[in-house]
């Protein structure tokens, strides 16, 4: 328990919002919090894609200020350190739209509602339509084909049977953030546990909120009623 606050009075800095909650939408990643029912496929796809970009910003934008002190805002009038931060954003955001999609898909599971082929064909379908709508930045870098075509993989392949604990489905995000942040390594090697927890806890609200928010039912019968509309088109 002492380890705990401890880890957490370290981390508050990380987790205050009012210095960079305008250079996130600057950055492209605005609050985009809702408190609609998710009821459809569409709807899913954008809550993913707000909380991953909500917990994106806070994550990777808390550690650079606390790094950077009081020379956080002069980061953005480098150009080099711009473009870094930009590459690290994309990678931190996909890793964040990975991580959720697999929360998703394995919260579906435990319901019983619907068997786990429904959910190998709904998850990697909510990825595809969150990449389609998103437009990367030529400044998001190469890595971001490999990036996407990774978590395209690891949601189509997942197994959606088997238990996991909190640590193995939300594995991506916090070493995203570790690896792709624009600090030296010297650094960042003192910070790594600190980094980590603080996207593990973001997540605590967004796994809540996914919970209260779901309405399996209706997502897949909307799905259904749409793969109709499409065969019958192709037809």
């Amino acid at each position: 328990m002492k380890n705990l606050k401890s880890i957490k009075s370290r981390i508050a800095p990380l987790l205050s919002a009012n210095s960079w909650r305008t250079l996130g939408r600057y950055m492209g990643f605005g609050n985009q919090k809702s408190n609609a029912i998710i009821s459809s496929p569409d709807a899913l796809a954008q809550f993913i894609n707000g909380r991953a970009s909500h917990v994106t910003q806070t994550s990777l934008y808390g550690y650079l200020k606390t790094r950077a002190g009081t020379r956080f805002p002069e980061l953005f009038k480098n150009p080099d350190i711009l473009t870094s931060i930009n590459i690290a954003k994309w990678n931190i955001w996909l890793a964040c739209v990975s991580d959720l999609c697999i929360f998703t898909g394995l919260l579906i599971h435990q319901s019983g509602r619907v068997k786990p082929t429904e959910i190998d064909l709904l998850m990697p379908s909510i990825l595809e339509r969150i990449l389609h709508e998103t437009e990367f930045s030529p400044e998001a870098g190469e890595s971001m084909q490999t990036a996407s075509e990774s978590a395209q993989q690891r949601i189509s392949t997942w197994d959606w049977t088997l238990d996991y604990d909190d640590d193995s489905i939300f594995s991506q995000s916090p070493e995203a953030l570790y690896y792709w942040s624009p600090i030296a390594d010297e650094l960042k090697v003192r910070d790594e546990e600190i980094v980590r927890n603080s996207v593990r806890f973001r997540w605590i609200e967004v796994r809540r909120s996914v919970r209260e928010k779901l309405d399996i039912e209706s997502i897949f019968q909307i799905e259904a009623s749409q793969n109709q509309v499409t065969s019958a088109e192709i037809n």
